[in-house]
């Protein structure tokens, strides 16, 4: 359904359509993003959709996100179970699937880019500071959907650095200087505001709680509604939980996120839908980020 947003938009109930200038806007706000990793000397590492559940498991995920996982399922390949789907209606009056018995589930769609690189980078000793950069779709379950602000699939550009809690905050505040400065040359504004990651039952969280005394995400807010990206201080969260090492200890870690989509719809907030009223977006990248 073509959406009153643009007409380049199209939208499906959950998902976004992107194509032409949409798409190109897309295109050209990521590879901004991917020059903020070029300045912090990140190579980019393109990853799977599917990441082990296994491995999400390590992260509390399933017990703090179990509202928002998308898992990857099969049919149990048994000739009988097969055929008892294959006879079936297909789909019901809501487009729901009367599945038979599964296979175990072992791979969940990707909620977060940057899980890909922790995995990644499991067991390995840092010789110095690292940073990757990468783009995933993720997929997050929400309780409700709106065209280029909540969806179920979304493009999201993460540049992550590695190294000492010292070299981590430096990489950050750096990042967030250079974000200023790409967010002014595009006439956008944002309140910079601490937040807290959607736990499931919050108040029963010890990590809610934790980030709550001593919060680790700043969300760019526009418009005081919506998050476009966020800035993430982890600790060494992740450094402990996939063995990651730095300086004979565990690794800190930090990254810097931004929500494509959303940021399409903040251009489109304040420079209207005509593309000729946009700003130019590898203009104001080559001023933010350099070279």
């Amino acid at each position: 359904m073509r959406s009153e947003l643009h007409p380049d938009l199209r939208w499906r109930g959950n998902q976004a359509v992107l194509a032409g200038s949409l798409l190109s806007l897309y295109r050209r706000l990521d590879a901004a993003f991917a020059r903020l990793g070029t300045a912090e000397q990140a190579p980019e590492v393109m990853y799977p959709t599917l990441l082990g559940a296994a491995q999400l498991a390590k992260l509390d995920y399933f017990r703090s996100f179990p509202h928002m996982a998308t898992f990857a399922c099969n049919l149990e390949r048994d000739p009988d179970n097969l055929g008892t789907f294959a006879r079936a209606a297909g789909v019901d009056a809501q487009g729901a699937v009367a599945l038979t018995r599964l296979a175990p589930v072992t791979e969940v769609l990707t909620p977060a880019a940057c899980y890909h690189i922790y995995v990644d980078l499991a067991g390995q000793v840092l010789p110095a500071f690292r940073t990757v950069t990468t783009r995933a779709t993720c997929f997050r379950r929400e309780d409700h959907y709106k065209p280029l602000e909540r969806q179920w699939s979304f493009g999201m550009r993460e540049v992550v650095g590695l190294g000492s809690s010292e070299d981590v905050k430096a990489f950050l505040e750096r990042g967030r200087i250079r974000v200023d400065r790409f967010l002014e040359a595009l006439g956008l504004a944002v309140a910079w505001t601490p937040a807290t990651d959607p736990f499931f039952d919050a108040s029963r969280n010890p990590k809610f709680l934790a980030q709550k005394l001593s919060p680790v995400k700043t969300e760019m807010v526009h418009q005081d509604r919506l998050a476009i990206g966020s800035i993430n201080f982890h600790r060494n969260f992740f450094g402990e939980t996939f063995g990651i090492e730095h300086a004979g200890e565990p690794a800190f870690s930090g990254c810097i996120a931004f929500g494509l989509e959303r940021w399409i719809r903040a251009v489109l907030d304040v420079h209207g839908p005509d593309p000729a009223e946009w700003p130019d977006i590898a203009a104001a990248a080559q001023d933010a980020f350099g070279e």
